[in-house]
């Protein structure tokens, strides 16, 4: 597991402690996190057996990552919340990183408290890693821009006064989504917010990912 911070910008008014599991080097290059993609689903084709592998590879980080967490930010309690997907309806078969995490967090239990639906998506967003239009794909909706967690997603009143830690599968500096989550969490008056990341997207040759 690795430590990073993420900076103060348009969409985040203050700096906020972030971990990560691994790179994230680009789908299909050696060393890279594909179940992070597989786990996506994002036609919901993906047979049970390449889904269930990567349930399993996902538990393994998380199984590895949170326990070290929870012991650097020496806090009682840490409520886990995830970054929504970008449109509001999912099969479940779709949603299995949300549901491998809250799994997770159940079997460690002590420290840990899960509440993976505190952040609820109620309108479409663009689906940022989806470069261009796909078949039988309706990528609707609005880009990234400060404040569409708010505007876009139901948030529990039940975050204020706790410590949060929200968890995504891939951050990438230039989107700017977990910030905008992380920013919406604080304006909700979350005491405070410390970001995990199974990938953290590497970048090279003029800003694009590897």
């Amino acid at each position: 597991m690795y430590s990073f911070t993420i900076q103060p910008n348009e969409y985040l008014n203050q700096s906020v402690q972030a971990f990560y599991h691994t790179d994230y080097v680009g789908y299909r290059n050696p060393g890279n996190p594909d179940y992070i993609n597989t786990l996506k689903n994002t036609y919901g084709n993906s047979s049970n057996a390449i889904l269930s592998n990567a349930v399993q590879e996902l538990e393994n980080a998380l199984l590895e990552d949170l326990p070290q967490i929870f012991q650097l930010l020496q806090m009682n309690t840490l409520i886990v919340c995830v970054v929504p997907r970008a449109k509001a309806n999912y099969l479940a078969n779709q949603l299995l990183f949300k549901s491998t995490v809250r799994n997770v967090v159940n079997r460690l239990n002590n420290g840990f408290c899960d509440d993976a639906d505190y952040i609820i998506r109620h309108t479409d967003t663009r689906t940022t890693h989806l470069k261009q239009q796909a078949p039988n794909y309706n990528n609707d909706g609005q880009r990234p821009y400060p404040g569409i967690t708010t505007d876009t997603c139901r948030i529990s009143d039940k975050v204020r006064g706790k410590d949060i830690l929200l968890i995504d599968d891939l951050y990438t500096k230039t989107i700017n989504i977990d910030e905008d989550a992380i920013q919406a969490l604080s304006n909700n008056d979350a005491k405070s917010v410390t970001f995990y990341a199974v990938g953290h997207t590497v970048f090279i040759d003029k800003g694009k990912p590897r």
